[in-house]
């Protein structure tokens, strides 16, 4: 058996008007992993998982899913999906929504039950199993939607923007269900444009913008800056002092001292130095490249001529039709 769930090379699709949702993607996913397609509303990423689901067809490449090509209907016996905006019937209950999607995909009575009850404890959903999905906040509607992804026991489980319009504590209890997902053994495929949400779980990563793979591995292997230590201090430093570091390779600001290194015993010596002249150490922090800067760095070196985004703004791309 393959070690990859997802084997896919040269995916294309273009709809009607010409427009290029996806320009030829090689990807491959491994088993039991947590794997986050990244990238600005627009790239492509929800064109590919419906193609993936067999919700709309690709006009070109091919690939395996769980060792047989896509769409082969055993396989999608075997997956879960969660879409963008999914919308499930408001005159339901949280339970009959769940119960509803057993029933398509032919999950016996006799285990429906259990396996209803077992999903809405995973999702935290017990107590609500009985309202009706219209009084339902949007974390929780996401909640369910979780859950009837769940419901055939999937190998493959694609999440299309799971965390959008969730609060706060809805993302955490996210993060620690896809945790608890993967450690059953499970693949877990998110498409997300909030590029910090994964940042702490994720296993590999894939970086899509405008239709066309920028970047794809393990987070720390792409990551083109070396982790750092920063050191913030207040009081005056000597020349003498401010010489020797810069010999030892630490950069030296106004009230901040940089050590570019990932061992934090190679700052030990100076927050030595700096005790040993008086100095007060305000803080001492290490830094990493944030995926949202991997990301950036990699738009910025396909468009090198793009000008540069407005601090803040949310990542953008040309509007991709949806189906």
């Amino acid at each position: 058996m393959s070690d990859y769930v997802l084997d896919l090379s040269g995916i294309r699709k273009t709809y009607r008007g010409g427009v290029e949702a996806l320009k030829g993607i090689d990807l491959q996913v491994p088993r039991g992993c947590i794997y986050g397609l990244l990238g600005p509303n627009g790239a492509g990423k929800s064109t590919m998982i419906k193609i993936l689901t067999t919700l709309i067809r690709r006009t070109g490449g091919e690939g395996t899913m769980l060792g047989k090509p896509i769409g082969d209907r055993s396989v999608l016996q075997k997956i879960g999906l969660l879409p963008e905006h999914a919308q499930f019937p408001d005159y339901l209950t949280g339970r009959q929504v769940i119960e509803f999607t057993a029933g398509l995909q032919d999950v016996s009575s006799l285990e429906c039950k259990t396996r209803t009850d077992s999903l809405l404890d995973l999702v935290q959903m017990t107590d609500d199993q009985d309202r009706k999905m219209k009084g339902y906040s949007k974390g929780m509607k996401q909640r369910i939607g979780i859950a009837q992804a769940l419901v055939n026991d999937p190998d493959i489980v694609f999440l299309d923007e799971p965390t959008d319009g969730v609060d706060p504590a809805g993302r955490r209890d996210f993060r620690v269900l896809m945790k608890k997902l993967r450690e059953e053994g499970r693949t877990i495929f998110i498409n997300t444009h909030i590029l910090s949400e994964l940042e702490p779980i994720v296993d590999r990563v894939a970086i899509i913008s405008h239709g066309q793979l920028l970047g794809e591995g393990v987070l720390d292997d792409l990551r083109s800056s070396k982790p750092s230590y920063q050191i913030e201090f207040e009081g005056r430093l000597a020349p003498a002092r401010i010489q020797a570091m810069s010999e030892q390779g630490f950069t030296v600001e106004s009230g901040l001292i940089t050590a570019a290194t990932s061992k934090p015993g190679d700052v030990q010596s100076v927050i030595d130095q700096l005790r040993q002249d008086g100095i007060v150490i305000v803080r001492v922090e290490r830094h990493t490249q944030s995926l949202e800067d991997l990301f950036m760095g990699f738009v910025d070196q396909a468009n090198p001529s793009a000008p540069p985004p407005i601090p803040g703004a949310p990542l953008q791309s040309p509007a991709i039709p949806q189906s």
